[in-house]
């Protein structure tokens, strides 16, 4: 079993995502938390459940109707680590440079 990192910069995509959707619906937005939190726990098992998308890294696509999201992240078997580089919604035209 990997081990599942969140980098700092998946953290504040994680933050920012959850007060949007918090200010309209505070259970919503912890309904939707934990939902991603699930998926992530899914990749320690399954490092390659997510499609290639480029230099190594993958793309998870979480659905949730019309408030999915999508979390770009890179599998490190030599170490048996996952790390999530980015998080976004689905709307979103991609990821920021830095990810």
């Amino acid at each position: 079993m990997a081990r599942v990192e969140v980098s700092t910069r998946a953290l504040q995509d994680l933050e920012r995502l959850f007060e949007f959707i918090a200010a309209g619906n505070p259970a919503r937005a912890r309904t939707q938390l934990l939902s991603v939190r699930r998926a992530f726990e899914l990749l320690a098992d399954h490092p390659h459940l997510g499609r290639l998308v480029e230099d190594g890294r993958r793309e998870l696509i979480l659905s949730r109707g019309g408030d999915g999201y999508a979390a770009l992240y890179q599998w490190f078997p030599a170490d048996e680590v996952v790390m999530i580089l980015a998080v976004r919604h689905q709307r979103e035209a991609g990821y920021p440079e830095e990810a």
